[in-house]
């Protein structure tokens, strides 16, 4: 399990660590996709892989008005077509594609400047 080491705000949902299907936020474990924001958790996210999705989903990010989408996309970085996240771009929210350990990892460090992040992780 990788662990993240980041100053504790207990106001806002912090990533502990990640290991492929297992991702802990604060002190609860999750094993599903998730959406993680400072102060909100969606802990169904429907997509569960890279291949699930879809452009609705996007749109469930969309309504939580991040500044910024940090997508982590499993073990493996891998890029969705634009078309799949244009909701996103259109209304001029940043998105970044990573793999999910370096989404976590950098979700972190977003909330720790105070950032409106959400990270969408796919834990598979």
């Amino acid at each position: 399990m990788m662990k993240f080491s980041l100053s504790d705000d207990s106001n806002s949902y912090i990533i502990r660590a990640y290991d492929h299907g297992e991702l802990v936020i604060n002190d609860h474990r999750h094993h599903n996709s998730v959406i993680v924001m400072p102060s909100k958790i969606i802990d169904d996210w429907a997509p569960q892989t890279f291949d699930d999705l879809r452009e609705d989903h996007f749109l469930t990010i969309r309504d939580l008005e991040p500044q910024l989408v940090v997508l982590g996309t499993g073990d493996q970085q891998q890029f969705p077509s634009t078309s799949l996240y244009a909701v996103l771009l259109n209304q001029g929210v940043g998105v970044e594609v990573m793999s999910t350990p370096a989404a976590c990892r950098t979700y972190n460090i977003l909330v720790s400047e105070g950032r409106r992040v959400a990270a969408a992780l796919l834990l598979s």
